[in-house]
């Protein structure tokens, strides 16, 4: 949405904490679990590195150059999680570590984003099961 220009909806006021990870890195940690994981075990995979939801996008919008006004707020969900953490000492027992920091994964997803519009956008603008997917999950909060 920020790419065109539109609003950015965080809930809560933004105050949400969540532990945010690259993706790159998440892939190396579920491929390090398949390989020397223990069958039947439960691995949490996170970076332990906590961000607001409202710094997330504001360091979005710098990257995008857009104006901090596009952040809007809106009404949390009943039950919402302010704070998700995880104990993920297993998966660093196995030797796994996240390798991109914070800022640079966040500046290469917004770029990759950026970089394959046409791509994601055709998903979002077409697919029949993405829009049923965005219809129903988003009905209560349009």
């Amino acid at each position: 949405m920020l790419l065109r220009g539109k609003n950015c909806h965080s809930m809560a006021g933004g105050t949400n904490v969540r532990d945010w990870l690259y993706v790159e890195d998440n892939c190396r940690a579920i491929e390090l679990v398949a390989r020397r994981g223990m069958i039947g075990e439960a691995y949490n995979i996170g970076a332990n590195d906590e961000h607001r939801n409202i710094d997330v996008a504001r360091r979005i919008v710098k990257i995008l150059g857009k104006s901090r006004d596009l952040i809007r707020f809106v009404p949390d969900r009943a039950g919402h999680d302010l704070r998700y953490a995880l104990n993920c000492r297993k998966l660093r027992v196995l030797g796994w570590k996240p390798e991109m920091a914070f800022e640079d994964g966040l500046e290469r997803t917004v770029n990759w984003f950026i970089e394959n519009i046409v791509w994601w956008r055709r998903i979002k603008e077409r697919s029949v099961e993405f829009k049923l997917f965005y219809d129903e999950y988003y009905k209560d909060r349009k």
